[in-house]
């Protein structure tokens, strides 16, 4: 099965998520398919804090990509930012 999760960059006390497409067999950090878009919870001031590419994601849901809950919570996010 395909998903939608997120796969962890950055430093250690300073984390950064990328949002990619991955097989479900794959390790968190491992091989992925696209990169959708990230999530960076340690921004300040002006930085964007999240970025996903509404048009990727709304194909890859289309085929039958299940997005984790995590991910799940921050679609709603950016669809609550872009209204």
């Amino acid at each position: 099965m395909v998903v939608i999760r997120l796969s962890r960059g950055g430093s250690k006390g300073r984390p950064f998520f990328n949002i990619v497409v991955a097989d479900k067999r794959v390790r968190r950090d491992g091989r992925f398919i696209e990169r959708l878009g990230f999530y960076n919870p340690s921004a300040k001031g002006g930085e964007e804090s999240l970025r996903i590419a509404q048009d990727r994601l709304t194909y890859w849901t289309g085929v039958g990509a299940q997005a984790s809950p995590t991910v799940d919570r921050l679609i709603k996010q950016a669809a609550k930012q872009a209204a």
